[in-house]
This record gives structure tokens, sequence and C-alpha cells, in this order.
């Protein structure tokens, strides 16, 4: 599902991503760990098609990206099939919860309005906002914000989720509503309607999420990749 290939990128002098080399398999949950400034959210924006690079190749999805074409547009080139959680949320504040989750299935999808609205409402009941569907992001609360985030993630029918430290903006008394959430998208039972298998990339502090979770651990520092389990 993911190929990485001498993936460099540097920003002026610095090497931030140093040829990078790794593979996930459809239906891995890979957590990217590292300290700060390591290099785990430029891999990521990479992979999204959200960040250009110097070399290197990326296969995702059933899609390549080289350094030439990471340079012509971000996201809308892999067609619906790669979703990226943003750690801000990202929610469009002039919709509501409904229309936040039900914009990609209707727009990429070309999913017809009724049934985006009711897998839309499945997906919101199955993590207790069922009664939030005509709220705007403005009344919702963190945990909340960023649980309707990654629920039009998997709205969307994505092949390929992507994590930006999903719970490091919460409060700690709202993390585990998210990582409860990362769970059952990791379990299957929050995906797509026709249960095609994803894959989960998640860049995260948290080594307790990460060993909870992950069936592949990426561990980078500088700019490198030392550790893939």
């Amino acid at each position: 599902m993911i190929r990485i290939r001498n993936l460099a990128k540097s920003f002026g002098d610095r090497a931030v991503l140093a040829g990078i080399d790794a593979e996930a398999r459809d239906g891995a949950i890979v957590a990217i760990l590292g300290a700060s400034g390591s290099g785990k959210s430029t891999l990521l924006r990479c992979l999204a098609g959200l960040e250009p690079f110097d070399s290197g190749n990326i296969e995702i999805a059933g899609h390549e990206l080289d350094a030439r074409s990471a340079r012509r547009g971000p996201l809308s080139r892999l067609s619906g099939d790669v979703a990226f959680v943003f750690q801000e949320f990202h929610l469009f504040p002039h919709l509501s919860v409904l229309e936040n989750l039900t914009l990609a299935p209707e727009r990429v999808r070309k999913t017809p309005r009724a049934q985006a609205e009711a897998r839309a409402r499945e997906l919101l009941a199955l993590v207790g906002l069922a009664d939030r569907a005509s709220s705007r992001p403005s009344e919702l609360s963190g945990g909340q914000k960023q649980r309707v985030a990654i629920l039009r993630a998997a709205a969307q029918g994505a092949r390929v989720l992507l994590f930006d430290e999903p719970t490091s903006a919460l409060d700690p008394s709202l993390r585990e509503e998210v990582r409860d959430v990362l769970r059952r998208i990791a379990h299957g039972e929050l995906g797509t309607s026709d249960a095609k298998p994803c894959t989960l990339v998640l860049v995260t502090h948290e080594a307790e999420l990460a060993r909870e979770l992950a069936t592949d651990t990426w561990l980078m520092q500088g700019g490198k990749l030392l550790v893939r389990s």
C-alpha cells in the first residue's frame, strides 16, 4: 500500500529527510515515533502530497509521486484514496458536522447525497455524536472536533489515513475519546461501508498509543529512519 524509496527533503542547508526507505502493507497500522524535529510530520506530509520533496519516490494507494510530480499540487491528485487528519482539525467552520462529513463523498466519490448522509449519521452514532449532526465546529469541544475530523477521513472511503499527532492538541481528559475512535478504525469498526481494508499511518509522541495500536513502528531521528519493526 505504501512504498518509499530514497526520499530526501531539505529546508535550506538542513536535511529534514535523509534518504528514507520504508514499506507498509495493506491494512497495516504504522506508528511513526521520534523527537520533535526528527522529520516525522514532514514525512507524513510528503506521503499526503502536501509537501514537495527533493528526490526519491513514493507509491501510495496506487499513486506514484516523484520529486517533479510532488511540486504540481497537493492532495487532490490522490483522488480521495489518501486522507490527512490534521493536528488542528481543519474542519470547515461554515458547514455543519454532517456537511463536513458528506462533502468529500459527494464531491470526490460522487456518492448520492442521501447515501452519504446516511453513512455520516451512522458514523456519528457509533462515536456518540449523533446529536451533533447539525452543530457547527465552533460549538464542539476539542475532543469532539477531532473525532469529527477522523470520521470525515473515514467517510471519504480513503485507502490510507494519515494522522498528524491526533491527540497532542487535547487535554488529557479528552484524549481517551480520540484514542477510542482510533482503536475502532484500527479494528475495522469505523471503516468504509463496503469494508475495504484501510492502512493507517500515525505520527505521535505517545508511545503507549503506538504500542496499543501499531502493527509496525518506525523510529526517526535526524531525518533518518533508524528502526522499522
